[in-house]
């Protein structure tokens, strides 16, 4: 069975700290956080650690670290990593701005040497609304610099608007530490802004768009955890309550894979 995680996508309007409680409460055995170096401190690490004691709620990932134009790895994006080790994290979501694919390449590298000293793995996100738009991009980016902590992070949403599904099948298994997992419309059109709507309000409970979830999990091996990347502004309608949003997806994510 895979492990499934509240990925914070799903309560981006909530705090740590809430995220952390609606992730026990609903019945999550992992979750993720969005750290902002501004407003993340100490005090919000030990916060978040009390609410997950105790409580079998592990950190699958923190995000985002996000490479700037120029290519260079500043405290903000230690910072992010280093409150991953704080929390025991297993992944850092790292995606990119920068157009220069060496300048790239030496970052995610940066990144990766970093994120194994904070017992993370790298993970390096395509999507279109980014720099690194394809999963052939990011992953020519993780295996030419070759460091064991590397990892791609596939997206279902930006699977498919990236084309690129046929590729999947060839990825190395331990390239990949976890995956995002949701549901969408088929296509969406080419602009920048539907692109980023269709990230961040319009992805869907499994089973209600049409997106190739059942052909992904037949590549994903049981062990790969799943985040749970529904953004999506119906459900942030329907269920403002973050405890019941949260209880809404993973119910529909253990019914789609037959968990019950």
């Amino acid at each position: 069975m895979h492990l499934l995680s509240l990925a914070a996508g799903v309560l981006p309007e909530f705090s740590p700290e809430e995220i952390a409680r609606a992730a026990v409460e609903s019945g999550f055995k992992a979750t993720g956080f969005t750290v902002k170096p501004e407003e993340w401190t100490a005090e919000t690490t030990r916060r978040v650690q009390d609410i997950l004691r105790g409580t079998g709620v592990e950190v699958l990932d923190v995000e985002p670290v996000w490479i700037g134009a120029d290519g260079k790895i500043n405290d903000g994006h230690r910072l992010i990593l280093d409150v991953g080790a704080a929390l025991e994290a297993k992944n850092a979501l790292i995606v990119s701005s920068c157009t220069d694919e060496a300048l790239n390449r030496r970052a995610f590298e940066e990144l990766a040497v970093y994120s194994e000293r904070c017992g993370l793995r790298a993970c390096l996100e395509f999507l279109r609304i980014t720099a690194i738009q394809k999963l052939s991009q990011a992953l020519a980016i993780v295996e030419d610099v070759g460091h064991p902590a590397g990892g791609v992070l596939v997206d279902s949403i930006h699977l498919a608007r990236c084309g690129e599904f046929n590729l999947l099948q060839r990825v190395d298994p331990k390239r990949m530490p976890y995956t995002q997992f949701c549901d969408g419309r088929a296509t969406c059109a080419e602009d920048y802004q539907s692109l980023l709507a269709d990230a961040v309000d319009e992805r869907m409970l499994a089973g209600e768009g049409a997106l190739p979830l059942r052909e992904s999990l037949k590549i994903f091996k049981s062990d790969i955890p799943l985040a749970l990347e529904v953004r999506s502004k119906a459900l942030r309608d329907q269920y403002p309550d973050p405890v019941a949003r949260a209880r809404r997806v993973l119910e529909n994510a253990k019914c789609y894979l037959g968990y019950r």
